[in-house]
């Protein structure tokens, strides 16, 4: 049997930290087959990988099947410091250290999720988005920009450290996104008391200094109100759009407008409103416990702001299923649920999804010759 094939199954497994395969990260070491026996050798990033159980099962059940095989040795070893090089080389695409992949040539589309404060579902909301999303075929990445109020791990059952393959940072995947948060670098929940300078760098150190990859969607969980980090995002991804989120509550959607109008002040184009817990449905009837019009409200005044319409994006309503997926780890949209809030939070990522990645206008860096 010839080798070639065993590179073939190989280039099946995908490295659940990266994405990409083996093959393509140069991870496949030294292959050989002999009387029904393959030997394959995996390079792993980093000593003590996290990810290495899953890799070496997958890389074993991927040559096993090749008709022939009979036994599968399977052997684990570590990079070389030259090769590591060569393979942060190749995640960046040329580009150095530290660089924001979201700058003003980016074709991700990027998303700031904010609300005017606290309690109204924002973090839930945006974490159900971001697994609608990946199950509708999109590529996504997920920033937990609430640095005080960190929530985002818990929500989607996020127990693990990123993997640090040296200055790069592997963020976690889970439900198909890729996540970072401050959360996963404190230890036992201790509170985040950082002044604006800290706040700053902590943002560029998740924009810059993680491997997010080619995605399609960037979704970024904004912490309530109008400070230093709304400030800092608007500055550092210039073709973000906003997304604001609030409550039927009439006092609460004056709140969520201020949202909006800091994205304005800052560059940002407002995307839609999402009015969350809009009712309470109970035997086939509708109970508005939090009144009624804050998200049109919103999205008129937003409207007026911009000299653009803003649509209202969905009405996601209280649901006991939502709050228990986002308790547990387990978000609703992961799985097939007919819940309402499942329903209107899928239509909502259609709506983003349709955001095409649009080539006209951009410079595609070719040298005609």
């Amino acid at each position: 049997m010839s080798e070639a094939l065993i590179y073939q199954a190989l280039s099946k497994v995908i490295d659940p930290e990266l994405r990409i395969a083996l093959t393509e990260l140069d991870m496949v070491g030294k292959v050989s087959f002999q009387d029904g026996t393959a030997d394959v050798e995996i390079k792993l990033t980093i000593t003590g990988c996290p990810a290495a159980r899953r890799i070496e099962q997958e890389t074993h059940d991927a040559v096993a099947a090749i008709p022939g095989v009979q036994k599968v040795n399977v052997r684990l070893t570590v990079m070389a410091p030259e090769e590591r090089d060569a393979l942060k080389k190749k995640l960046r695409g040329g580009k150095p250290m530290r660089h924001n992949p979201f700058d003003k040539d980016t074709l991700t589309n990027i998303f700031l999720i904010g609300s005017g404060k606290g309690g109204v579902g924002k973090s839930t909301l945006t974490a159900n988005l971001a697994v609608a999303l990946a199950s509708q075929g999109q590529k996504v990445g997920l920033i937990d920009a609430d640095i005080f109020g960190f929530s985002i791990p818990g929500q989607l059952g996020i127990t693990e450290k990123p993997t640090r393959v040296d200055e790069l940072i592997l963020p976690p995947v889970a439900f198909g996104v890729k996540v970072i948060s401050i959360g996963m670098f404190v230890e036992d929940n201790k509170p985040v008391a950082w002044r604006g300078p800290m706040l700053h760098r902590a943002i560029e150190q998740f924009l810059s200094d993680v491997f997010w990859g080619d995605l399609d969607v960037l979704l970024v969980d904004l912490p309530p109100g109008t400070g230093d980090v709304a400030i800092s995002l608007g500055q550092l991804l210039p073709t973000a759009k906003t997304v604001v989120v609030t409550t039927p509550q009439i006092s609460a959607s004056e709140v969520a407008e201020r949202s909006g109008a800091v994205g304005l002040q800052t560059g940002q184009a407002i995307f839609g409103v999402i009015e969350n817990m809009s009712y309470l449905e109970q035997e086939g009837k509708k109970i508005e416990l939090f009144g009624a019009g804050g998200g049109e409200l919103v999205a008129k005044s937003l409207s007026a702001l911009s000299g653009v319409s803003v649509p209202l994006l969905g009405q996601v309503p209280i649901s006991v299923a939502l709050r228990e997926g986002s308790d547990t780890g387990k978000p609703l949209c992961a799985g097939n649920s007919e819940d309402v809030a499942a329903t209107e939070i899928h239509k909502i990522a259609s709506l983003i999804a349709k955001q095409a990645r649009l080539l006209a206008g951009r410079k595609l860096n070719l040298d005609p010759k």
